[in-house]
């Protein structure tokens, strides 16, 4: 069964754009990975204020930790997919937890100021953004940009 016109020409340039990864498209997978890190990280960063620290520092980065090895996995096999083969490589996560450090140390910094001026749950959403932000873009044009044919892929 085949999908009427207009829907198989949406389709097309969808999948088109999917195997092309236009960046807006990678923003989006990237942002659905963040949705289920950004769980991961509250969940880890406000069981560890009520259960374990009240430091904001150590919450904040354990958390982050935890919740950027998931995300390097699923970016990895999905976002980046066409860049790393779907391979998971030593020199690639390395990467990724070097933007994620710097990332991370937006986020601290956001949410210790902000947690200043407003709630801490929200001061911790404006840091998931900043880190969001931040993160993306080191990610999408350092670390797992588009190998040239003569760079090693190892």
């Amino acid at each position: 069964m085949s999908l009427p016109a207009p829907l198989a020409t949406l389709y097309e340039r969808a999948h088109a754009a999917w195997r092309e990864r236009a960046v807006a498209l990678k923003a989006l997978s990237f942002a659905l990975v963040g949705l289920i890190n950004t769980a991961v990280d509250a969940a880890i960063f406000f069981l560890l204020l009520g259960y374990a620290t009240s430091s904001l520092v150590i919450a904040n980065v354990t958390a982050w930790f935890v919740a950027n090895t998931g995300s390097y996995v699923m970016n990895s096999l999905t976002t980046f997919s066409a860049e790393t083969g779907g391979r998971l490589r030593a020199k690639d996560y390395a990467g990724f937890v070097g933007s994620g450090l710097v990332a991370v140390t937006a986020s601290t910094i956001t949410v210790v100021i902000a947690a200043r001026f407003m709630p801490v749950w929200a001061a911790k959403a404006i840091a998931i953004l900043v880190s969001f932000a931040v993160n993306f873009s080191i990610t999408h044009f350092v670390v797992f940009r588009p190998r040239g044919s003569t760079e090693t892929q190892g």
